[in-house]
């Protein structure tokens, strides 16, 4: 299937620079696969659409503060950035550099807290394997002295930090928000609660994988990064139970649905405990673990745009692209939701 099938235009003004003031405030387009039905709403207005005894599934991987600059040192000068990928063990991990040639094999530098890393392998993506020398938890350090790694499109630096983390968020290790849940306060899961509405969490630590731009004419020739993911044995449960119940699994974010459709066995049930990922869903998939979807407004010619096409079909996710547009929308990770039911 071509890449350019999923293209549309999007008109720069309409990339969100900033949150809606209440995580909640922002808009909500609905859309009824059943009835070909569109709304104009608010997130607030969200728990209307759910019905008691249905399962809300989020991901509460929390961001990592992931982009860190080195000091000047008698090592090396100052300015050199690291981009925190994945820990690897205790003192070790993989990371994007700037520049390149400052990290070649052996090559030490500085960080803000005093710590020296060094490089000890060059991997063939291009990634470092840096290493801590006094053995310090290199997420400790960037937790530290990190800055939030936000998208290259988001060039504003107005919003607070936590903005760009989910109100439940919990154990660190994604280098990318999982960004349907940032609208998501205490407010709608408190409107939720009320109507009987069960929530249930995985994890799965974002990887600049997911967001990697199709760089390839056809999908079928894109290679998806691997990313980990844990299910517990209460979330597990949960689904069971819901479906046995005949009620419907509602999925926060493109993370969460490839999350539970990796999990998902033969027997309709989740595996559970820590697993790996490089799933790439694409239309013509059938969906095996979800049946409602909550999602942002993804770039053109993405991973993320594809799944949602795979989910809503193709035409139909661009024609729904299409009047977000014309209602003026605001787009991607800062931007509004969608609800796919």
């Amino acid at each position: 299937m071509r890449t350019d099938l999923f293209d549309y235009y999007l008109p720069q003004e309409l990339i969100a620079q900033t949150p809606a003031k209440e995580r909640s405030g922002s808009r909500l387009l609905v859309y009824n696969r059943s009835t070909d039905k569109v709304e104009h709403r608010h997130f607030s207005d969200i728990s209307e659409y759910f019905d008691k005894g249905d399962l809300l599934i989020v991901n509460s991987s929390r961001v990592i503060p992931a982009r860190i600059h080195t000091i000047q040192s008698e090592f090396s000068t100052a300015g050199s950035e690291i981009f925190f990928i994945k820990k690897i063990d205790d003192c070790r991990f993989e990371a994007m550099v700037h520049p390149g040639k400052k990290f070649k094999p052996g090559k030490k530098h500085k960080l803000p807290n005093g710590s020296v890393i060094v490089t000890e392998e060059v991997l063939d993506t291009g990634l470092r394997v840096l290493k801590v020398e006094d053995g310090s938890d290199p997420v400790a350090i960037f937790r530290e002295n990190g800055e939030m790694p936000l998208p290259p499109y988001i060039t504003s630096r107005e919003s607070s930090p936590e903005r760009y983390q989910t109100v439940y968020s919990k154990e660190e290790g994604s280098v990318a928000a999982p960004t349907a849940g940032l609208h998501f306060d205490e407010k709608v899961f408190a409107d939720l609660k009320a109507k009987g509405v069960n929530r249930a969490e995985v994890i799965l630590h974002v990887g600049l994988g997911t967001f990697k731009p199709v760089e390839v004419d056809n999908l079928e020739d894109h290679h998806m990064h691997e990313e980990s993911f844990f299910i517990s044995e209460e979330t597990a449960k949960l689904f069971k139970e819901t479906r046995a119940k005949g009620k419907k699994i509602w999925a926060c974010g493109t993370t969460t649905v490839r999350t539970l459709e990796s999990a998902i066995g033969e027997n309709g049930e989740l595996k559970t405990g820590w697993q790996s990922t490089a799933c790439f869903i694409k239309p013509g998939y059938t969906f095996k673990a979800i049946d409602h979807l909550i999602t942002n407004f993804h770039l053109p010619k993405s991973t993320l745009i594809v799944l949602v096409s795979a989910f809503a079909g193709r035409e139909k996710t661009l024609e729904l692209y299409s009047e977000a547009v014309k209602n003026k929308y605001r787009f991607y990770s800062f931007g509004d939701s969608m609800l796919l039911i």
